[in-house]
C-alpha cells in the first residue's frame, strides 16, 4: 500500500495511494473555557456568591492575559494574527477507522488515515524526521502556544536526544517514523519489524514513554508493515491531507483545501533544504489556517 509523501524513496514525487475523496490530554494549548467554569462553580459551593464572583474574575483575568501574551507572542514571531484557541477536546476521542482505499487484506491492524472525524474546526500539526534542530521553532511553539506532534527517525535524532527532550518537555509526543527511515514495502516481516520496534525501544529509552503511533517514510505500506507495528504495541497509522512548506502548501484532496480534523505534515528542515526557516515554515501555516478559520489542536487528544 501506498501513501502520499512529500519525496518518493528515488527523490521524486510520490503518488497519492488512493483517489482523491471528500474527507468526512493534556490539555490543548489555548483551551481554558472548561476548567474556568469548574472552578467557578466549586468556588462557589465551597464559598458562596462572593467566593465564586471572584473566581470568576480570575478565571477571566487568567484567559485575559494569556490571550495577550499569545497576542504578543504573534507580533514578536512575526504572523498577521494570533493562532486561534483550540476548542476543548471531546470527553470520548472518536472512533478511528481505515480510510477508504487504504485498506490491506490482513484484519485487526491499526488503522491508516488521514484525517480524524471531528467537527470541530480544528487541525492537527505533525514534523517529521528531526534533520533540522532550530532552537527558534521550540521558543516560538512554546510562545504561541501551537501544540504539535513529531515523527522520529533516530538517524536523524541521535546526534541531539536533548533537543528532543526539550520538546517532550513542552508537552509534544514523540512518535516512530522508523530506525533509519527506509521504504518499508521493500524490506521482508523481519526486517520492518526491526526498523519500527527497535525505534520503539529507543524511544522508550530515551525518553521515557512507548509511543502509540506510528508513521510509515514516505507514507509508504503494506499488510506486512502494519503487522509489525502492532505487534510492537502501535494503535494507530496517521498520515496526512496536507503538507506545509515555507512558501506553500501541497494538498491530498481533490478540492485542495482544509477539513476538520485534517492531519498536515512538515518536516524538521531549514534554508538548506527549503526556501526558509522552520518559523518561516510556522509562519506560513498558521497563516493559512487562521485565515481559514482553524485551530490547531493537539492529535493525542483525539486519536
Amino acid at each position: 500500500m501506498l501513501g502520499s509523501a512529500c519525496a518518493a524513496p528515488d527523490g521524486g514525487p510520490a503518488t497519492p495511494a488512493a483517489p482523491h475523496a471528500k474527507p468526512a490530554a493534556e490539555q490543548p494549548h489555548g483551551a481554558q473555557g472548561t476548567q474556568g467554569a469548574e472552578a467557578a462553580q466549586g468556588a462557589q459551593g465551597a464559598q458562596g456568591p462572593q467566593g465564586a464572583a471572584g473566581a470568576l474574575g480570575s478565571a477571566a483575568e487568567r484567559v485575559r492575559a494569556q490571550r495577550a501574551a499569545r497576542v504578543a507572542a504573534a507580533k514578536k514571531w512575526g504572523l498577521d494574527k494570533p493562532p486561534l484557541d483550540a476548542p476543548e477536546p471531546p470527553a470520548v476521542k472518536p472512533e478511528i477507522t481505515t480510510r477508504p482505499g487504504f485498506e490491506t487484506d490482513g484484519p485487526d491492524r491499526p488503522p491508516v488515515f488521514t484525517t480524524v472525524p471531528t467537527k470541530q474546526r480544528v487541525v492537527f500539526l505533525t514534523i517529521d524526521d528531526g534533520s533540522e534542530k532550530d532552537p527558534d521553532l521550540l521558543r516560538m511553539m512554546n510562545e504561541l502556544k501551537v501544540p504539535y506532534s513529531a515523527f522520529l527517525s533516530n538517524y536523524l535524532v541521535k546526534d541531539d536526544y536533548g533537543y528532543f527532550r526539550k520538546m517532550q518537555s513542552e508537552g509534544v509526543t514523540l512518535n516512530n517514523h522508523t530506525l533509519s527511515h527506509p521504504y518499508l514495502p521493500g524490506l521482508d516481516y523481519d526486517a520492518q519489524r526491526h526498523e519500527i520496534c527497535d525505534m520503539q525501544d529507543i524511544i522508550q529509552k530515551r525518553f521515557g514513554k512507548r509511543p502509540v503511533l506510528f508513521r510509515p517514510p514516505y507514507g509508504n505500506y503494506n499488510d506486512d508493515t502494519l503487522r509489525a507495528a502492532k505487534s510492537c504495541g502501535v494503535k494507530a497509522v496517521p498520515l496526512w491531507a496536507a503538507e506545509a512548506f515555507p512558501d506553500h502548501m501541497e494538498w491530498r484532496e481533490w478540492d485542495e483545501d482544509l477539513h476538520p480534523g485534517d492531519i498536515i505534515l512538515t518536516h524538521f528542515r531549514g534554508k538548506g533544504d527549503w526556501k526558509g526557516t522552520m518559523p518561516d515554515m510556522i509562519r506560513k501555516v498558521m497563516k493559512v489556517l487562521t485565515d481559514k478559520g482553524y485551530a490547531v489542536a493537539r492529535l493525542e487528544d483525539y486519536v
